[in-house]
């Protein structure tokens, strides 16, 4: 049995419209306030000071950016270690690093090997050492991030969800946002906000992990590559603590089982914020079988390790979220990224390194890239919307040190198929070959595409205490969590699955959106935090109404 075989009630044609009348108008839109989406707004912002003449040309608005949380960054959530390289681009002389939020460079790491009771220190792998990065908040990234972008001259829309991408004769004319306003059965409601068709000239997809419009877009235009997307699950909470942390720790094996038969890949990171606060998390590669698998769980149950009870004891949670992440690497790249008016960046591309923990830096770099694309698609002359007019955004990466970083380690997600010591030891072969072993390149096999075990994970999940580990339902609060009760149901699902696929969507959702009932499963979509783990699992994200889901501050 696989989730795969019970796809659920949605079609891609659904969210693709003919652009009626334009109720705003600008000049290049963005869909996402996350890094890459602002690094685009920004670097258009420096590009179009040095040619006003075309900015007057692109309107009152020449750049918008939609984002449907309630503020930019409140959807955002990482690690976060940051890679500077791609910021120290974006902004040159303009802002120093040491004027950017973060809270501290990496000056120490450790790598641990945990059983049950002990914690063995390893060599760190090369590529996952953090030694010159900074530690940061996503979200607080992102909050200063839309400052350095408004202050450029663009205009940020929070609070609007980008639902449908307007199409005409395979141009893309922009998108129609989202009703505000609807009750639970879809009926308008006294406060009802109909949503307005955005008409641009270039629409850059910056929506970040699952995001819904580059979906759709990926099967519209037949951009999608050869292997499928897959993806890891992050669950992640912030403490404040008693003693400092002096390094950034990352850990590998227990609570996870080696064996080939669990596909259970993954690991967990402990970073210092400041001298009183650390964020800790467990991440999880989502092609997992077993379907009693929680990564909240196992994310409680890390906490009970000695390791990890040293460095909380007498803290306190103050924050917890969830996302998934795009790990499919070099292979899962969609083999363009653009089309008649329309660019796609960051996570939205599947731009991240799994095995160097790293993406926000590419986010970044692609987004630069995009507006590069964008302006001089934009020149008098030409038009963005004539074939091949933004295929310089592709030629830009094909041609980036990004590029190259991801073909180096295109293989090593996939190995960890294998099981966790045979994976180890082909992640070594390829590190030390740069790549060249194997020649080739592997395959990837959808998440949902796993034929799902009963393999008993849930048997050691420590009971919530409220002071050490945690129930979803009170972790859901903490996340500031907008949706109304009575709003639409976003969710898309097929309702009536067997007990096994409702128990794994039960334990994979760190929100407890899932109950399994006779027949079936039973949805509660006002709790839903956007992670994206249902899409990767069998089901469909589409948008819920703007300003809904997660109030992230510290993530």
């Amino acid at each position: 049995m696989k989730p795969s075989d019970y796809p659920p009630p949605f079609s891609a044609d659904e969210f693709v419209a003919a652009p009626g009348e334009p109720e705003i108008e600008v000049g290049v839109l963005i869909v996402g306030a996350g890094p890459a989406g602002l690094a685009c707004a920004i670097r258009l912002g420096q590009l179009l000071e040095t040619e006003p003449e075309l900015a007057e040309r692109l309107g009152d608005v020449p750049v918008a950016v939609l984002e449907k949380g309630k503020q930019p960054g409140s959807h955002l959530l990482s690690g976060a270690v940051v890679n500077p390289r791609s910021l120290r681009t974006l902004f040159k002389d303009r802002v120093r690093t040491s004027e950017m939020p973060f809270y501290g460079r990496v000056e120490h790491e450790s790598v641990y090997f945990l059983t049950p009771g002990r914690a063995m220190r390893i060599p760190t792998p090369p590529t996952m050492r953090n030694h010159g990065n900074f530690v940061g908040s996503l979200s607080q990234l992102g909050r200063w991030l839309a400052e350095r972008a408004e202050e450029g001259g663009a205009t940020i829309l929070p609070e609007t969800a980008a639902s449908h991408l307007l199409v005409k004769d395979a141009r893309v004319l922009g998108v129609r946002t989202g009703d505000r306003g609807r009750g639970r059965t879809g009926e308008e409601l006294g406060n009802f906000e109909p949503g307005s068709d955005v008409h641009a000239r270039v629409t850059v997809l910056a929506e970040g992990t699952q995001g819904h419009l580059t979906g759709v877009a990926l099967d519209r235009f037949g951009l999608a590559g050869e292997n499928p997307q897959v993806w890891a699950l992050g669950v992640k909470e912030v403490w404040r603590v008693q003693k400092p942390l002096d390094r950034v720790i990352h850990t590998m094996g227990w609570p996870l089982r080696a064996a080939a038969k669990y596909r259970e890949f993954g690991g967990s990171f402990v970073y210092p914020m400041g001298a009183d606060m650390i964020t800790l998390g467990m991440v999880v590669g989502l092609d997992y079988r077993d379907v009693e698998l929680s990564v909240h769980d196992l994310l409680q149950e890390l906490k009970t390790h000695p390791l990890l009870r040293g460095i909380l004891e007498g803290g306190e949670r103050i924050a917890w979220g969830a996302k998934t992440i795009p790990e499919g690497g070099f292979l899962s790249l969609p083999r363009r990224l653009h089309a008649p008016g329309l660019l796609i960046c960051g996570d939205g591309a599947g731009l991240v390194n799994v095995p160097a923990l790293k993406g926000i830096h590419y986010a970044v770099e692609s987004g630069r890239l995009a507006a590069e694309a964008a302006f001089s698609a934009l020149q008098r002359g030409e038009s963005p919307w004539r074939r091949g007019a933004l295929s310089g955004y592709d030629e830009s990466l094909r041609s980036s040190w990004m590029w190259e970083d991801l073909r180096r380690v295109r293989n090593m997600r996939q190995a960890f198929g294998r099981g966790f010591w045979l994976g180890s030891a082909l992640a070594g072969a390829m590190t030390v070959s740069r790549g060249a072993f194997p020649p080739g390149n592997a395959r990837t096999e959808s998440d949902a595409g796993q034929a799902l075990t009963r393999g008993g994970a849930a048997a050691s999940y420590p009971a919530p205490d409220g002071k050490l580990t945690f129930d979803k339902l009170s972790s859901v609060f903490l996340s500031g969590n907008k949706t109304r009760d009575d709003a639409p149901n976003h969710i898309r699902v097929r309702t009536d699955v067997p007990t096994n696929v409702a128990e794994l969507w039960k334990h994979m959702c760190p929100a407890q959106v899932y109950e399994v009932v006779e027949g079936g499963v039973e949805v509660t979509a006002s709790n839903c935090i956007q992670c994206g783990a249902i899409t990767a699992k069998g089901g469909r994200l589409t948008p819920p109404e703007g300003g809904s889901g997660p109030e992230y501050t510290l993530t």
